[in-house]
């Protein structure tokens, strides 16, 4: 099967930024329901063709990878009850899995992302020490021309001024060594999703992410 993300999913979601309320959310639940039926079916077969690089990856559900579209409105100014996107997490914090891939499907905002985002104080001391001892290894990975084909470097989301306590400040590998999260983004177009060979292409950029994620689990195994 060749799943791709049908025009009738992205169509859903932009109805939905227009009408994110509940009374028209459940007149059109039937719409919901086939548009997330359609991002599992995609999903599905995306972990496939990931866990022929990364086999772990094939052990994950894809109804359990889907982030759940009701936002939690307690402690937000926004009360819109519904996420305007679908997201599926591929490890990156679930199971045993830290660094993983994750997928955002919104209508001219979708992007392919993968690494480790805002982990646990423990676990990012620990990612950094690996940094600060593996310098070169790191920068090798990073280097990469399929790597820098496909990504503008890590974010810097929340990055730090200072390098953080317990490593020198000259510490060649500084700069890293003050993010917080250790994650690459990749922008999607909707044509890019609605493609027939989407999974394929998807597959080829986490293919990428891959050494970045195993020099990042390192730590932990």
């Amino acid at each position: 099967m060749n799943h791709k993300i049908e025009n009738s999913t992205l169509k859903f979601l932009k109805d939905l930024l227009k009408n994110n309320n509940r009374e028209w959310f459940n007149e059109n639940k039937h719409q919901y329901t086939a548009a997330r039926e359609n991002v599992i079916q995609f999903v599905d077969e995306l972990i496939d063709e990931i866990a022929l690089f990364d086999e772990e990856i094939g052990k994950i559900d894809a109804k359990k990878a889907l982030f759940r579209i009701y936002r939690d409105t307690r402690f937000s100014k926004d009360k819109s009850p519904y996420k305007t996107n679908f997201g599926a997490g591929l490890g990156m914090g679930k199971g045993n899995r830290i660094a993983g891939y994750y997928l955002h499907i919104e209508p001219g905002k979708s992007f392919l992302a993968g690494g480790v985002y805002q982990p646990e104080s423990s676990v990012l001391k620990e990612i950094r020490k690996e940094i600060s001892m593996n310098g070169k290894a790191f920068l090798k990975i990073i280097e990469k021309d399929d790597f820098r084909n496909n990504f503008r470097g890590l974010s810097v989301e929340n990055k730090l001024q200072k390098v953080p306590q317990g490593f020198e400040k000259d510490d060649p590998m500084a700069e890293y060594l003050k993010l917080k999260s250790f994650v690459v983004i990749h922008p999607i177009s909707d044509s890019d999703l609605t493609n027939e060979k989407a999974v394929k292409n998807f597959a080829n950029i986490y293919k990428s992410i891959q050494p970045l994620n195993d020099f990042l689990e390192a730590p932990f195994r």
